[in-house]
């Protein structure tokens, strides 16, 4: 459903409707597909409503469970809502949750409806140059970043009722069962530097943090919208959980180092900063820094693997499972010497088959030049 059509959008109102019951009428106008990440697939509209002659207007996003399968199986949609929903009362800021629709019968498959929030999202765009040379800005974007990330550490559990989406105690021990699941039933043969990864994990594996928080499972900086410098929300809770909160610094701390966004310029707050800044404001001690970037760089490598076996299977024809296998050969080898392993690994079966690169290439070349003909007749 990467386009709107008339059908979607007369269900959708109809079903709007009957959450907004006080509306005489309802329209939905400014359709936008967001094509950002590669999980849920998400549409921004407008919801204009005629209210006892007063039109009413919200800006809402519709958040769809992803086709099967998905890459971030089992996908709990209303887990996602329930979070967002719990969230309103804190300081963290995220978008306020609205309406679900579980059961897939409105618009083929379930989907819940957020508020819109406004900001500038930094993933795969770089920041302006010009921004290194005014002073402090990049810095206390990332300073802005850091303390929301650390909101969602101090989230109260027991007030927020929280507590009861998983067992904090065993968070460790859950994410590498879960993602050396997922790896054992994607794989295609063996995978010796994935394989040996997980070995030194779990061998090496410390005494997990005794403060147990909520983890938000995927906080990089590309789920960071921001208006100027000030942080205007957190997207993404698709991987959100209870446990322990140094798998998310890990995964950020991994996540601060790539080469785009707005903690990549020689002006933002470096890794050491970061680090300081958040100790500082949870109290948190963040040891065995190492094994909890190693761990998350496992997680993303497997992730990265169902993307390019999904292609290779015909489940997705999106290009971009080239660059997800090229970054498992990128990220194993620096999640292997976190772990003190440096000897050369194979990597095994990882990119799909270059006869269904070569299929999905030639339909997408024949996509363009047909369009490119559409065009020229128009």
């Amino acid at each position: 459903m990467k386009t709107w059509n008339s059908i979607a959008n007369d269900a959708l109102v109809a079903w709007l409707h009957l959450q907004n019951p006080e509306a005489d009428s309802l329209r939905l106008q400014a359709y936008e597909s967001l094509d950002i990440g590669h999980s849920a697939e998400m549409f921004a509209l407008r919801l204009v409503a005629d209210v006892h002659g007063r039109e009413e207007i919200k800006d809402i996003v519709v958040r769809l469970r992803p086709r099967e399968p998905g890459l971030l199986e089992p996908y709990d949609l209303q887990r996602q809502f329930n979070v967002l929903r719990a969230l309103e009362p804190t300081e963290v800021r995220a978008p306020k949750a609205l309406w679900i629709e579980p059961t897939g019968a409105i618009l083929g498959r379930p989907f819940f409806v957020m508020e819109r929030l406004p900001g500038e999202v930094f993933e795969s765009r770089p920041i302006p140059r010009e921004w290194d040379s005014e002073p402090g800005r990049l810095r206390r974007m990332c300073e802005n970043m850091v303390d929301q990330f650390a909101a969602v550490h101090l989230v109260d559990l027991v007030d927020t009722g929280l507590e009861s989406i998983g067992n904090g105690s065993t968070f460790l021990d859950r994410e590498l069962e879960h993602w050396e699941g997922e790896m054992r039933r994607i794989q295609r043969g063996p995978l010796p530097a994935m394989e040996r990864m997980l070995l030194e994990l779990r061998r090496q594996q410390p005494s997990p943090c005794t403060t147990v928080t909520l983890v938000h499972g995927d906080p990089k900086p590309g789920n960071v919208a921001f208006i100027e410098e000030d942080v205007s929300a957190i997207f993404d809770w698709e991987l959100v959980d209870v446990g322990d909160p140094r798998a998310d610094v890990g995964y950020l701390e991994v996540m601060w180092q790539m080469p785009v966004g707005v903690t990549s310029r020689p002006s933002s707050l470096d890794v050491c900063g970061f680090v300081a800044r958040y100790e500082e404001r949870t109290g948190i001690n963040l040891e065995h820094r190492s094994w909890y970037r190693a761990m998350q760089i496992f997680k993303l490598d497997v992730i990265q693997l169902i993307a390019s076996m999904h292609f290779d299977d015909g489940h997705s024809d999106d290009l971009r499972a080239l660059q997800m296998a090229g970054g498992i050969k990128l990220m194993t080898p620096i999640g292997l010497r976190d772990l003190g392993v440096t000897e050369p690994l194979e990597f095994g079966h990882i990119y799909p088959r270059r006869e269904r690169i070569e299929q999905v290439r030639k339909v997408i070349s024949a996509s363009d030049i047909s369009r490119s003909e559409g065009e020229q007749i128009q």
